[in-house]
């Protein structure tokens, strides 16, 4: 597929077929995400890949609260067979930016413009999801409930230095309605380009 068109058909899909996703694809999705770019080269990022009926089941088990998510969009969700959780580690980069080539002696956050450890995952996010579209699937981005972040760790072993930026469901698309937030129309060029000066 042509790059313009990957870009151009990438969305958040919400409802998925019951079609298996090939486990090679997987693998291509997440091998893209190690192109994403990182500050100093730090790749602070891990992938946690959850992709048996039983480790999907857990995820939403431990990701809602009890009687949530039999809604039709939460359905739909839910039948993704593929669930990747990117994580973000703030260690990496205050190690790698203390290191004798970087020039800091110190490992003080307060140098940080925006925390690019959460960006550059966000990165490697993006490139998963337009290789899904590449590969011909669907996939939505979408987040875990900040009070049930514990609960999520716990059940997967996350460790605490590792924090998850979100999720990406995988799946085949079945018939798939569009978010009402799509009327509110995309921002033409000139609404948000300032050239030279705002």
């Amino acid at each position: 597929m042509e790059f313009a068109d990957v870009v151009t058909r990438r969305r958040m899909v919400r409802n998925y077929s019951d079609e298996p996703v090939d486990p090679a694809a997987v693998d291509r999705i997440l091998t893209a995400a190690l192109h994403a770019p990182s500050a100093g080269f730090s790749q602070g990022w891990a992938f946690l890949r959850l992709d048996t009926p039983a480790d999907v089941a857990r995820f939403w088990a431990a990701s809602t609260p009890p009687g949530e998510g039999t809604d039709s969009w939460s359905a739909g969700l839910r039948r993704a067979p593929v669930l990747i959780v990117p994580l973000s580690s703030k260690a990496a980069y205050l190690d790698r930016y203390a290191e004798p080539d970087k020039g800091w002696t110190d490992r003080d956050e307060s140098r940080w413009p925006a925390p690019y450890w959460d960006i550059d995952t966000g990165m490697a996010s993006l490139l998963m999801l337009l290789t899904v579209v590449d590969e011909g699937l669907g996939a939505c981005f979408f987040g875990i409930p900040p009070e049930r972040v514990g609960g999520f760790r716990a059940e997967f072993g996350v460790p605490e230095d590792h924090k998850p930026i979100g999720v990406i469901s995988i799946g085949h698309r079945a018939e798939d309605r569009k978010s009402p937030s799509l009327r509110r129309g995309r921002r033409d060029l000139d609404a948000v380009v300032h050239r030279g000066h705002w």
